[in-house]
């Protein structure tokens, strides 16, 4: 069991390595709304040469969160959440169930220590 979720993990490296740049998030994003040519990657971010874009672009390439196609002379990028979504499933879903168990703990707790007299008071508020 371990050595498949070593093996996940593994796969997902590329991913997290991808994403841990704030420059290449920022290109995810503006994928976001619909897949876009290259060149307006490159103008969308006027402070990075061509290059520099593109170095960006090959990193999120070979992570497989974009994919290129070429139509024409132009080359048209578009954002695969798969990665991103097997992220989710791996780090986040299985915490969003222990988080939500803690928080109904929590909610238990501070209702079972509020005063006789204050719980009363806040239902007879509630029906007027």
């Amino acid at each position: 069991m371990r050595e498949i979720a070593a093996r996940r993990g593994d796969e997902l490296d590329v991913v997290w390595k991808a994403l841990s740049d704030a420059t290449r998030r920022a290109i995810l994003d503006f994928l976001r709304d619909r897949p876009r040519t290259t060149t307006e990657i490159v103008e969308s971010f006027p402070h990075l040469s061509r290059f520099g874009v593109m170095k960006h672009l090959d990193v999120l390439r070979q992570s497989q969160l974009v994919h290129t196609r070429e139509v024409g002379r132009q080359r048209v990028n578009s954002l695969n959440v798969v990665p991103i979504r097997q992220i989710y499933e791996r780090w986040v879903g299985p915490f969003q169930e222990l988080w939500s168990g803690e928080l109904l703990r929590i909610k238990e707790i501070a209702e079972s220590d509020r005063p006789a007299a204050t719980r009363g008071s806040s239902r007879k508020r509630r029906k007027h």
